[in-house]
């Protein structure tokens, strides 16, 4: 992984908001594979959602989508290609059970003895 995408990496890491009550329900509905991550470095919807986490999942993606910005015009690189990278890091973090999509557009779980999903592009 390019060391120029470490910064961003670590934001995309932390809370969304300061909120104490999102947190835990984003790490719930994480955990129970409602949402999961995906190949671009945004936060997705693996099953119809209640407006309360959509809404949720929206504002992670926006604060994604203004650091993938910004690290982007720093770096004269595309957006898409610093979500790529950011993508590649969270997949390589999923636990077992975990929803996730790839570039085919499927959502899937990680699996027990199943290594993290990582693209090739990613290595």
């Amino acid at each position: 992984m390019k060391p120029v995408y470490l910064v961003v990496l670590a934001a995309v890491m932390a809370p969304a908001a300061p909120a104490g009550a999102q947190v835990p329900a984003i790490d719930a509905a994480r955990q129970s594979a409602q949402i999961g991550e995906r190949y671009d470095g945004y936060l997705g919807l693996s099953v119809p959602a209640s407006p309360g986490l959509r809404s949720q999942v929206a504002a992670i993606n926006i604060r994604r989508r203004s650091l993938y910005s910004n690290l982007a015009a720093s770096k004269g690189v595309s957006p898409e290609e610093v979500g790529l990278t950011a993508g590649c890091h969270l997949l390589g973090r999923l636990q077992v059970g975990q929803a996730y999509m790839l570039a085919d557009g499927q959502w899937r779980r990680r699996l027990p003895n199943q290594s993290p999903p990582v693209p090739d592009y990613c290595r």
